[in-house]
């Protein structure tokens, strides 16, 4: 069990994420407060709540796991995950920003039901899906968090999750988007500046990077290139693993939604690259630290525990050992926390937009007054943190797994919608509901036939050449453009209003 002292360490923590919560609660006057913090933020607030939105529980534990399982052949994720950032704000921000301003967009539902003409209908599907796909992302998150606390304190699965839940959910529910804001600017400073201080340590240990490399190349020739000769990580699978993390993860409602709270337009001239930069460069030493931690465990220095999920626990265990303070090991700890909530809480958040605003607000109750909406704001975030909780006692056999299968989904169902709605004059309301319809239930399907492994007529859908969301997409591109040439066009007012065409700004 910990000592005093990092329960101390830890608990500190928790109470500052809870006291920016009562901070933030006061500057809550409406539910656009609430939901898109006034469209106050600021150029390092916006970045750092990007990073901190795609910085997931995959981010620390999933992307070293990653690394321990497969080595160089998945570095390519710590390319495509920070590109997201760059491809939401360019090809999505710059136009949402703009047209949000003068429409009042709360959320990227707004958008859709405004630019497709289908107030209820389209908006309703795109909220469902988005709850769904978050859902699926939360638990994942909550997974990370448990891992943590386990591995800390010694605790029981279920009161470790019962703790993440609280403290989560307390300064979400209270504080809204200005609290997870300025807790993300807070968690992506720690976890920046821990990651730089603790990768090169594990690295360190394991023997440089040139040992490490050696070491690889003598277990399997194939863990030091670029890419695997067949299965996972072969060149396909690359190439469909790329677009789902670029653009999956840009078109995620937790994502995307960001760039309506911004306050002016002008910070995403640099928001992009500076993203980039600070977040892959972090990325790819979290990875590196898995792929050390490989070659210490093949060594024998230390042992991972006998679990299902095993790989998702090397970057704690490579802690523990270069650093055999507990103290050090608390600080770390939360370090693994804060990237963990930093997703966890915009999700959580994400999720009572869609059913308050979307759902209650613009399909059920259009007269319902604003403090109606933002109290059942609050309610669905509680229930979504319960909810997922209670999925998550059973984890997944691999922690990037099943957030991949969430990105997977996000990709399928929003991004042929959003990037035609966008860009193409000719995108029609038939064809987004049929495209996202299709999106979504042929992504849900592949999925799951992928990640349980089942066999169908002699086929193992385990052994797909591509990621699997690539085959849904392909789905969503061919019906929006078939449905789209055969319905109704949207009106030629609308598509100004909305600002679509093949241009990212007409300034």
């Amino acid at each position: 069990m910990a000592d005093i002292l990092t329960v101390v360490i830890v608990a500190l923590y928790f109470l500052l994420m809870i006291g920016i919560g009562v901070w933030a609660s006061k500057k809550i006057k409406t539910t656009e407060d609430y939901l898109v913090a006034g469209r106050s933020l600021g150029f390092w607030v916006f970045v750092l709540l990007m990073i901190g939105a795609v910085c997931s529980g995959m981010s620390l534990l999933g992307v070293s796991g990653l690394g321990y399982r497969a080595a160089w052949p998945t570095m390519w994720e710590q390319i495509f995950v920070p590109l997201s950032i760059g491809f939401c704000v360019i090809f999505f921000g710059v136009k949402l920003h703009t047209v949000a301003k003068n429409a009042g967009y709360i959320t990227v539902q707004d958008y859709l039901a405004h630019r497709y003409e289908s107030p209820k209908a389209l908006r309703s599907l795109s909220a469902v899906a988005g709850i769904i796909v978050s859902l699926i992302y939360l638990v994942g998150q909550y997974t990370a968090i448990a891992i943590v606390l386990m591995w800390l304190f010694a605790i029981p699965l279920w009161l470790a999750l019962v703790i993440a839940t609280l403290v989560t959910m307390t300064y979400t529910t209270i504080g809204g988007l200005y609290a997870v804001a300025w807790a993300a600017l807070i968690q992506s400073i720690m976890l920046i500046v821990g990651i730089f201080v603790m990768a090169p340590i594990i690295i360190f240990y394991a023997g440089g990077f040139s040992q490490v490399n050696t070491f690889l190349a003598g277990i399997n020739p194939n863990l030091v290139m670029p890419w695997m000769p067949s299965g996972a990580f072969a060149p396909a699978y690359v190439v469909s693993f790329a677009i789902m993390l670029m653009i999956g993860l840009a078109c995620a409602p937790h994502v995307i939604n960001n760039v309506l709270a911004v306050k002016d337009v002008k910070y995403f001239k640099w928001a992009p690259l500076v993203a980039f930069l600070i977040y892959g460069v972090a990325m790819f030493l979290l990875k590196f630290s898995g792929i050390a931690g490989l070659v210490m465990v093949k060594e024998g220095i230390f042992t991972l525990p006998t679990v299902s999920n095993a790989s998702d626990f090397v970057i704690l265990y490579g802690i523990q050992y270069a650093l055999p303070i507990m103290a050090l090991w608390a600080v770390f700890a939360v370090i693994v926390l804060a990237a963990v909530m930093s997703t966890t809480d915009r999700l959580m958040l994400t999720i009572g937009a869609m059913c308050s605003w979307d759902l209650y607000k613009k399909v059920l109750r259009p007269d319902a007054d604003d403090k109606k909406v933002l109290l059942l704001s609050k309610v669905v975030v509680v229930l979504s943190a319960i909810g997922t909780m209670i999925l998550a006692i059973n984890p997944p056999e691999a922690l990037a797994s099943l957030i991949w299968m969430g990105i997977g989904i996000m990709l399928s169902t929003f991004a042929v919608p959003l990037l035609a709605g966008l860009y193409w004059r000719g995108a029609t309301r038939d064809g987004a509901l049929a495209s996202m319809s299709l999106g979504l239930v042929s992504a849900v399907v592949f999925g799951a036939l992928n990640y349980f492994k089942i066999t169908i007529l002699g086929y193992n859908f385990a052994d797909l050449p591509v990621h699997f969301s690539f085959i849904p997409l392909i789905i969503a591109i061919v019906v929006m453009v078939v449905v789209s040439r055969f319905t109704t066009k949207t009106h030629e007012k609308i598509l100004d209003e909305t600002q679509t065409g093949w241009y990212i700004s007409k300034q």
